[in-house]
C-alpha cells in the first residue's frame, strides 16, 4: 500500500470521516485491480 494513501486513511480515520474512507478503500481496490491487470 503507497505511504500517501496509509497517511490518508489514517487522518480519515482518526476524524471518522466515513465518505473519507470509503472513497479511498475504492481507490485502494483500483489500484490494486489495475495492478493485477497490468501484470497479466
Amino acid at each position: 500500500m503507497p505511504s500517501w494513501l496509509i497517511r490518508q486513511l489514517t487522518g480519515a480515520f482518526h476524524q471518522k470521516n466515513k465518505y473519507q474512507i470509503r472513497l479511498l478503500n475504492q481507490c485502494w481496490f483500483f489500484y490494486c485491480e489495475t495492478e493485477n491487470n497490468q501484470k497479466e
